[in-house]
């Protein structure tokens, strides 16, 4: 039985890794891509083959998000691996990497498969799982990277808590490089940040909260980089946030050291008057900062310096949100909003379209060696068709996620998903007509 072909016809053909922007179709079969170009079915589509008339609005590859947490195994009642990536498919993501700081911790084989057969069970989009760097999270005993690598995990973390000790990342760097694996820091100086619960400055003094000092950032990535020149190990920075930490990655690559670095849409979206009189769902880590940080993240996207758009999906509770600001969870939930958000910086002029499509496509897949982010013959059929200009209120109350812990909620924006592809198989359609708007 042959497999089932789609066409997706006058459509605008959007690749960031080859460059290709044109009017043209698209053919898939079964769960992989066939054919595209701009002349594709010039005379028009044989019988037999599935049509979806794009009218006009952009397919690219599905967009690939590189930290989310789940929250499967231990906090089930924030997220799954289900309702995550429910969620995923509304906003266009169609494969997601699973962070480790889940109860228990992602840092055996076990859990690792746990993971796998929980995202296929769930037959949505695809989960690449990271696994935790030190066992437990307790940053002292590295975990067993070859083993967990060849059970599938695709890069290592702490993330949620920083490889503190300077020792053990060392070995970390060195352990991975035997594998040319990535090490993924959540960069921050404990001892510096304190108590803080959101970034230090005039809004913190003003609402009497003590504040989150940005060299507590700076200080951590200045120290890994002088690690990765020692060990010639593979680096991330995970959610950068300060416009000194930018400038140590550019310095960075600039000599040749393989590091490279994420920004959420939230740190270059908003800042730290966002938190208004202690709005709790504007409190993550790190914490949302000031103007010139913020400038800092949009021109490190610009010029290359931030290699990927991640948004550190973070689902809570009503109950741990709604708690005084020094005791309420950080964290948003992001995978809904991801791409109107990022498409801000295309509609403001910062960065042409297939640029910010990069880095939130093949940029993430490359840095993480995962064949999805890309449109080419004989690849996996994950595609997302959106409307780039069509104008939407975010309203988090239908957001697929389980938990609406967004500072969005009602923000005016641009750009949705119509249709979420995963293998071939449409698996999100929007709750509005395709036609042009």
């Amino acid at each position: 039985m042959s497999e089932p072909r789609t066409a997706y016809i006058n459509a605008r053909l959007l690749d960031p890794e080859s460059g290709l922007d044109a009017s043209g179709a698209l053919l898939t079969e079964g769960a992989f891509i066939a054919d595209f170009g701009q002349n594709l079915f010039a005379e028009g589509v044989p019988e037999g083959i599935e049509v979806v008339d794009c009218a006009g609005h952009c397919l690219s590859p599905g967009l690939v998000d590189m930290h989310v947490h789940l929250r499967e195994p231990g906090h089930e009642y924030k997220e799954t691996i289900a309702s995550g990536g429910l969620s995923a498919l509304a906003g266009g993501v169609t494969s997601i990497c699973s962070m480790p700081n889940t109860d228990p911790v992602i840092d055996n084989v076990s859990l690792i498969e746990f993971v796998q057969r929980r995202a296929r069970e769930a037959k949505g989009a695809k989960v690449f799982p990271f696994a935790a760097v030190t066992k437990g999270l307790g940053g002292k005993q590295i975990t067993e990277f070859g083993m967990l690598a060849e059970a599938g995990a695709v890069a290592f973390t702490d993330d949620g808590l920083p490889i503190s000790d300077s020792q053990v990342m060392r070995r970390a760097l060195s352990y991975a490089k035997t594998f040319d694996l990535l090490i993924s820091q959540h960069a921050e100086d404990l001892s510096l940040s304190g108590c803080g619960c959101m970034a230090e400055g005039e809004v913190a003094t003003r609402l009497g909260l003590d504040g989150i000092p940005e060299i507590s950032e700076t200080v951590m990535v200045e120290r890994d980089i002088r690690l990765v020149e020692l060990t010639g190990g593979r680096y991330h920075v995970a959610h950068i946030s300060t416009a000194d930490a930018v400038d140590c990655v550019r310095k960075a690559k600039a000599r040749g050291l393989r590091v490279t670095c994420e920004a959420a849409p939230h740190h270059f979206s908003l800042t730290d008057h966002d938190v208004g009189d202690y709005r709790t769902f504007a409190k993550m880590a790190p914490p949302l900062r000031s103007d010139a940080n913020r400038a800092a993240i949009v021109e490190g996207l610009k010029d290359g310096t931030i290699d990927a758009i991640a948004t550190d999906h973070a689902p809570h509770d009503q109950e741990s949100k709604r708690l005084p600001m020094a005791h309420a969870a950080n964290g948003i939930v992001g995978l809904e909003t991801l791409l109107p958000l990022s498409l801000e910086l295309y509609h403001r002029g910062h960065m042409p379209l297939l640029d910010v499509l990069r880095r939130l496509t093949v940029a993430p897949a490359e840095l993480l060696n995962l064949p999805v982010g890309r449109l080419r013959k004989g690849a996996s059929a994950d595609l997302l068709l959106f409307d780039s200009d069509v104008p939407w209120l975010v309203e988090t109350a239908k957001f697929r996620s389980m938990s609406k812990n967004s500072p969005f909620d009602g923000r005016p924006v641009q750009g949705r998903a119509l249709r979420t592809i995963v293998d071939g198989r449409t698996l999100f359609t929007a709750d509005v007509p395709i036609g042009k708007q």
